[in-house]
């Protein structure tokens, strides 16, 4: 006789816990996958060659550098603002694009909403594949194209948004009430109205908040473009890193701080407006 898996509840008001059965399967699966977890987390740590003891003697070289920075140096300040200016356009330019792109594509990869599942399913991996592969990765792939410059950072940007977004997007959709969906169609309306008129009313929050955050999210990522030479403040950084120079380091990490902090809270206040 198998014992309950909830506590039972006595005739008194006292509750009695279900015994533990050691050797029962959901028991060993349990214990199994727990063992499986911690032999993997113990494998991941003697790969990355974790070395608590070198972090502990380069401390003092690390604090020896970090005390050259100060004072953080200014005389280049007006082209280190452009340079964050570029990186916000580097990610408003491939957050639309991506986002224009992404919204007939989610469309056509929701379940719910595509007209042709079987074709659905190259596509979506398609999708899955743009998500997969970092920005930094794509933004290679075209400097080799087009050469040095913002123009490869955003493309590479617009590439792996547009992954990311319509995979969102397709969730998001593949939420809908059927009814509104089923209503539309009842009513003699075409696929152009049924998405108008009884979708994108639902989803419309949703997808926005979606293009707001991955625009909040690729800000931070196109500031380390400019390290593979795709344009953005990142080209900055990696010359002051390259000769050591400090001082000009910290002045570039204060813009990066501020440029990242008000791009949060400009979209959190955005998308707390639209949901």
């Amino acid at each position: 006789m198998s014992h309950p898996a909830t506590p039972t509840r006595r005739t008194d008001g006292s509750y009695v816990e279900p015994p533990v059965e050691f050797w029962s399967r959901a028991f060993l699966a349990r214990v199994a996958i727990g063992v499986a977890v911690v032999a993997f987390v113990l494998a991941s740590v003697r790969i990355a060659e974790v070395d608590p003891a070198k972090l502990v003697t380069g401390l003092p070289r690390l604090w020896a550098w970090a005390s050259t920075a100060w004072p953080p140096y200014t005389g280049d300040f007006d082209a280190f603002v452009y340079r964050a200016l570029e990186t916000v356009a580097i990610a408003t330019v491939g957050t639309t694009v991506a986002t224009l792109l992404a919204f007939p594509l989610s469309i056509f990869i929701a379940r719910n909403m595509t007209p042709s599942p079987l074709l659905s399913i190259p596509v979506r991996a398609v999708v899955n594949a743009f998500r997969g592969i970092d920005t930094v990765v794509f933004a290679i792939l075209f400097v080799a194209a087009v050469g040095l410059g913002p123009f490869a950072g955003v493309l590479g940007m617009i590439v792996h948004s547009l992954g990311v977004i319509a995979k969102l997007n397709a969730e998001a959709i593949e939420t809908i009430p059927p009814a509104p969906l089923e209503a539309a169609a009842l009513s003699g309306a075409n696929r152009t109205k049924i998405v108008t008129y009884a979708m994108l009313p639902s989803v419309l929050p949703n997808l926005a908040s979606v293009s707001l955050y991955v625009w909040e999210a690729n800000v931070r990522t196109s500031t380390i473009l400019g390290i593979v030479g795709a344009g953005g403040i990142g080209i900055e950084i990696k010359a002051a890193i390259d000769l050591l120079d400090f001082q000009k380091l910290l002045t570039l990490s204060v813009i990066v701080l501020v440029m990242v902090s008000a791009i949060d809270q400009f979209s959190a206040w955005l998308r707390r407006r639209l949901v």
